[in-house]
């Protein structure tokens, strides 16, 4: 296995004793996670906006999400992967073969993870592989909530 990078909902679920898929993710983990984990820019952010939405059940602060984040990041298991490749950058991504705004996100995040030389980690069963130069299963790993 590589090191695994995880997408929002996976942190969210991974982190939130109420989210659905807690358990799931939790007992995955435990294997999942033996080469490390890796999280982004772009990651994080969502971590933090979703989870400070006061439409979100349980929603908290955005200090208190930022927080519970750090304690996160702080293990010798995490690794920060910087956003270095662009989404327009045709060696990565394969425009044509994304094919719709939800998409985009997620193809940029498997590009960074082959970039980066692991996996993107996510509930997403629609994430486009072949839009991404390179990607191949072993670059994406979809938990069956």
């Amino acid at each position: 296995m590589t090191r695994a990078l995880l997408d929002v909902n996976v942190l969210i679920a991974l982190m939130d004793a109420g989210h659905v898929d807690h358990e799931t993710l939790h007992a995955w983990a435990a294997d999942g996670l033996a080469d490390g984990w890796a999280s982004c820019a772009i990651t994080q952010n969502g971590f933090v906006r979703i989870l400070s939405q006061p439409a979100y059940p349980g929603t908290v602060s955005v200090a208190e999400a930022i927080d519970l984040l750090r304690s996160s990041i702080e293990s010798s298991h995490h690794e920060f992967w910087s956003c270095d490749i662009g989404l327009t950058e045709t060696s990565a991504v394969d425009s044509t073969a994304v094919l719709g705004h939800r998409q985009i996100t997620d193809a940029y995040l498997l590009a960074l993870a082959v970039h980066h030389g692991g996996r993107l980690v996510t509930l997403d069963r629609s994430v486009p592989i072949r839009a991404v130069r390179g990607a191949t299963s072993e670059h994406l790993e979809v938990i069956a909530g």
